[in-house]
Protein backbone atom coordinates (compact mmCIF):
# COMPACT_ATOMS: atom_id res chain seq x y z
CA UNK A 1 0.00 0.00 0.00
CA UNK A 2 1.23 3.50 -0.87
CA UNK A 3 0.20 6.19 1.59
CA UNK A 4 0.93 9.90 1.99
CA UNK A 5 0.35 12.13 5.00
CA UNK A 6 0.89 15.80 4.12
CA UNK A 7 1.22 18.65 6.61
CA UNK A 8 1.05 22.37 5.88
CA UNK A 9 3.14 24.99 7.64
CA UNK A 10 2.46 27.94 9.92
CA UNK A 11 -0.61 30.06 8.99
CA UNK A 12 -1.60 27.74 6.13
CA UNK A 13 -4.13 24.96 5.80
CA UNK A 14 -4.70 21.70 3.96
CA UNK A 15 -6.05 23.33 0.80
CA UNK A 16 -2.45 23.90 -0.26
CA UNK A 17 -2.21 20.19 -1.09
CA UNK A 18 -5.21 19.91 -3.44
CA UNK A 19 -3.18 19.63 -6.70
CA UNK A 20 -0.80 17.18 -5.03
CA UNK A 21 -3.64 15.07 -3.67
CA UNK A 22 -5.42 14.83 -7.03
CA UNK A 23 -2.22 13.82 -8.81
CA UNK A 24 -1.10 11.23 -6.27
CA UNK A 25 -4.54 9.68 -5.90
CA UNK A 26 -4.76 9.23 -9.67
CA UNK A 27 -1.54 7.23 -9.43
CA UNK A 28 -2.69 4.87 -6.72
CA UNK A 29 -1.61 6.68 -3.57
CA UNK A 30 -3.86 6.96 -0.51
CA UNK A 31 -3.62 10.57 0.66
CA UNK A 32 -4.45 12.26 3.98
CA UNK A 33 -3.92 15.86 5.04
CA UNK A 34 -3.05 17.13 8.47
CA UNK A 35 -4.95 20.27 9.40
CA UNK A 36 -4.19 22.70 12.23
CA UNK A 37 -7.54 24.46 11.90
CA UNK A 38 -6.47 28.09 12.07
CA UNK A 39 -9.55 29.22 10.15
CA UNK A 40 -12.90 27.59 9.37
CA UNK A 41 -11.53 24.09 8.76
CA UNK A 42 -11.59 21.78 11.79
CA UNK A 43 -8.23 20.55 13.12
CA UNK A 44 -7.31 16.99 12.13
CA UNK A 45 -4.23 14.83 12.63
CA UNK A 46 -4.24 11.69 10.48
CA UNK A 47 -2.79 8.29 11.30
CA UNK A 48 -1.58 5.58 8.94
CA UNK A 49 -4.15 3.16 7.56
CA UNK A 50 -3.61 -0.46 8.58
CA UNK A 51 -1.70 -2.37 5.90
CA UNK A 52 -1.49 -6.15 5.64
CA UNK A 53 0.81 -6.20 2.62
CA UNK A 54 4.42 -7.39 3.09
CA UNK A 55 6.56 -4.84 4.93
CA UNK A 56 8.88 -4.38 1.95
CA UNK A 57 5.93 -3.33 -0.21
CA UNK A 58 4.60 -0.72 2.20
CA UNK A 59 5.24 2.98 1.57
CA UNK A 60 4.32 5.53 4.21
CA UNK A 61 5.37 8.95 2.99
CA UNK A 62 5.44 12.23 4.91
CA UNK A 63 5.35 15.39 2.80
CA UNK A 64 5.70 18.50 4.91
CA UNK A 65 6.21 22.17 4.24
CA UNK A 66 8.18 24.46 6.56
CA UNK A 67 7.01 23.89 10.15
CA UNK A 68 4.70 21.08 8.98
CA UNK A 69 6.83 18.06 9.96
CA UNK A 70 7.28 19.48 13.48
CA UNK A 71 3.48 19.63 13.85
CA UNK A 72 2.93 15.92 13.20
CA UNK A 73 2.64 13.43 16.08
CA UNK A 74 5.84 11.52 16.81
CA UNK A 75 4.24 8.06 16.15
CA UNK A 76 3.23 9.16 12.62
CA UNK A 77 6.77 10.22 11.78
CA UNK A 78 8.30 7.18 13.44
CA UNK A 79 6.32 4.82 11.18
CA UNK A 80 7.21 6.61 7.91
CA UNK A 81 9.39 5.05 5.22
CA UNK A 82 10.01 8.22 3.17
CA UNK A 83 10.05 11.90 4.15
CA UNK A 84 9.90 14.89 1.80
CA UNK A 85 10.95 18.15 3.48
CA UNK A 86 9.83 21.22 1.51
CA UNK A 87 11.57 24.43 2.65
CA UNK A 88 12.00 22.92 6.11
CA UNK A 89 14.41 23.34 9.00
CA UNK A 90 15.53 21.70 12.22
CA UNK A 91 16.38 24.88 14.16
CA UNK A 92 14.47 27.87 12.77
CA UNK A 93 16.27 30.60 14.72
CA UNK A 94 20.07 30.29 14.41
CA UNK A 95 22.20 30.46 17.54
CA UNK A 96 23.97 33.73 18.35
CA UNK A 97 23.91 37.10 16.65
CA UNK A 98 22.47 35.72 13.39
CA UNK A 99 19.29 34.70 15.15
CA UNK A 100 18.65 37.71 17.36
CA UNK A 101 16.88 39.87 14.79
CA UNK A 102 14.79 36.91 13.65
CA UNK A 103 13.80 36.09 17.23
CA UNK A 104 12.77 39.71 17.80
CA UNK A 105 10.72 39.64 14.61
CA UNK A 106 8.87 36.51 15.74
CA UNK A 107 8.03 38.16 19.06
CA UNK A 108 6.60 41.12 17.14
CA UNK A 109 4.49 38.79 15.00
CA UNK A 110 3.14 37.14 18.12
CA UNK A 111 2.12 40.52 19.56
CA UNK A 112 0.08 41.19 16.40
CA UNK A 113 -2.07 38.09 16.77
CA UNK A 114 -5.48 39.03 18.14
CA UNK A 115 -5.03 42.76 17.43
CA UNK A 116 -6.03 45.04 14.58
CA UNK A 117 -2.55 44.39 13.14
CA UNK A 118 -3.19 40.66 12.72
CA UNK A 119 -4.33 40.71 9.10
CA UNK A 120 -1.53 43.05 8.03
CA UNK A 121 1.04 40.83 9.73
CA UNK A 122 -0.28 37.65 8.11
CA UNK A 123 -0.41 39.17 4.64
CA UNK A 124 3.13 40.50 5.09
CA UNK A 125 4.26 36.98 6.03
CA UNK A 126 2.55 35.52 2.94
CA UNK A 127 4.15 38.13 0.68
CA UNK A 128 7.59 37.21 2.04
CA UNK A 129 6.82 33.51 1.66
CA UNK A 130 5.93 33.98 -2.01
CA UNK A 131 8.83 36.34 -2.85
CA UNK A 132 10.22 36.62 -5.49
CA UNK A 133 6.93 35.38 -7.00
CA UNK A 134 3.64 37.21 -6.51
CA UNK A 135 1.51 36.30 -3.50
CA UNK A 136 -1.43 36.08 -5.91
CA UNK A 137 -0.15 32.62 -6.79
CA UNK A 138 -0.60 31.31 -3.26
CA UNK A 139 -3.54 29.02 -2.44
CA UNK A 140 -6.39 30.28 -0.27
CA UNK A 141 -5.55 30.27 3.42
CA UNK A 142 -6.92 31.40 6.80
CA UNK A 143 -5.05 34.70 6.36
CA UNK A 144 -7.46 35.53 3.53
CA UNK A 145 -10.63 34.48 5.34
CA UNK A 146 -9.95 35.25 8.99
CA UNK A 147 -8.98 33.14 11.97
CA UNK A 148 -11.33 31.33 14.32
CA UNK A 149 -11.02 31.99 18.05
CA UNK A 150 -9.56 28.55 18.73
CA UNK A 151 -7.50 28.74 15.54
CA UNK A 152 -5.97 32.03 16.63
CA UNK A 153 -4.77 30.37 19.83
CA UNK A 154 -3.29 27.46 17.85
CA UNK A 155 -1.56 29.94 15.55
CA UNK A 156 -0.02 31.66 18.57
CA UNK A 157 1.09 28.34 20.09
CA UNK A 158 2.58 27.19 16.79
CA UNK A 159 4.51 30.44 16.43
CA UNK A 160 6.04 29.78 19.84
CA UNK A 161 6.90 26.26 18.70
CA UNK A 162 8.41 27.64 15.49
CA UNK A 163 10.61 30.02 17.44
CA UNK A 164 11.75 27.25 19.78
CA UNK A 165 12.55 24.50 17.28
CA UNK A 166 16.04 23.21 17.99
CA UNK A 167 16.26 19.78 16.38
CA UNK A 168 14.86 17.50 13.70
CA UNK A 169 11.13 16.68 13.90
CA UNK A 170 10.60 14.21 16.71
CA UNK A 171 10.30 10.63 15.52
CA UNK A 172 12.09 10.98 12.18
CA UNK A 173 13.34 7.43 11.50
CA UNK A 174 17.06 7.00 10.99
CA UNK A 175 16.38 4.56 8.16
CA UNK A 176 13.93 6.77 6.25
CA UNK A 177 14.60 7.82 2.68
CA UNK A 178 14.67 11.63 2.82
CA UNK A 179 14.35 14.30 0.14
CA UNK A 180 15.15 17.90 1.05
CA UNK A 181 13.81 20.59 -1.30
CA UNK A 182 15.34 23.97 -0.50
CA UNK A 183 14.11 27.28 -1.88
CA UNK A 184 17.11 29.11 -3.30
CA UNK A 185 15.53 32.54 -2.67
CA UNK A 186 13.87 31.67 0.65
CA UNK A 187 13.00 34.83 2.60
CA UNK A 188 11.63 32.90 5.58
CA UNK A 189 14.10 30.10 6.36
CA UNK A 190 17.54 31.70 6.52
CA UNK A 191 20.58 30.13 4.87
CA UNK A 192 22.13 29.13 8.20
CA UNK A 193 18.97 27.25 9.17
CA UNK A 194 19.04 25.39 5.84
CA UNK A 195 22.66 24.41 6.44
CA UNK A 196 21.84 23.29 9.98
CA UNK A 197 19.08 21.02 8.66
CA UNK A 198 21.48 19.29 6.29
CA UNK A 199 24.09 18.84 9.03
CA UNK A 200 21.50 17.39 11.40
CA UNK A 201 20.20 14.99 8.74
CA UNK A 202 23.71 13.83 7.85
CA UNK A 203 24.32 13.02 11.52
CA UNK A 204 20.93 11.35 12.04
CA UNK A 205 20.22 9.28 8.95
CA UNK A 206 21.70 5.95 7.96
CA UNK A 207 21.76 7.04 4.31
CA UNK A 208 22.52 10.44 2.81
CA UNK A 209 19.44 12.53 1.98
CA UNK A 210 18.70 13.69 -1.55
CA UNK A 211 19.04 17.46 -1.72
CA UNK A 212 17.48 19.73 -4.31
CA UNK A 213 17.85 23.50 -4.36
CA UNK A 214 15.35 25.31 -6.56
CA UNK A 215 17.20 28.48 -7.50
CA UNK A 216 15.02 31.57 -7.74
CA UNK A 217 12.17 29.97 -5.81
CA UNK A 218 10.75 31.47 -2.64
CA UNK A 219 9.68 29.77 0.57
CA UNK A 220 6.25 28.87 -0.80
CA UNK A 221 7.92 26.87 -3.61
CA UNK A 222 5.52 28.10 -6.29
CA UNK A 223 7.02 25.74 -8.87
CA UNK A 224 4.28 24.27 -11.11
CA UNK A 225 5.92 20.90 -11.75
CA UNK A 226 7.40 20.33 -8.29
CA UNK A 227 4.75 17.79 -7.38
CA UNK A 228 5.60 15.81 -10.55
CA UNK A 229 9.29 15.82 -9.64
CA UNK A 230 8.56 14.66 -6.11
CA UNK A 231 6.25 11.91 -7.36
CA UNK A 232 8.96 10.75 -9.74
CA UNK A 233 11.52 10.73 -6.91
CA UNK A 234 9.23 8.59 -4.79
CA UNK A 235 8.34 6.15 -7.53
CA UNK A 236 11.58 5.85 -9.48
CA UNK A 237 15.26 6.55 -9.08
CA UNK A 238 15.12 9.56 -6.78
CA UNK A 239 17.57 11.46 -8.96
CA UNK A 240 17.50 15.26 -8.75
CA UNK A 241 15.70 17.04 -11.62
Amino acid sequence: MKQVIAMHGWSGDSRAWRPWQRRFQRHGWAWQNGERGYGSRPPFMPTWDSDRSPVKQQRRVIIGHSLGPHLLPEPVLRASTDVVLLACFSRFVPVGRAGRALHTGLIGMGHCIGTDQETTMLHSFLNRAATPASASGLPASPAHEGLSTAGRQRLREDLIQLSGTASLPSGLPTGARVLVVNAGADAIVVAEARRQLLDDLQNHLQHKPSIWTLEGSGHALLVPDLLLRVQDWLEHSGAAP
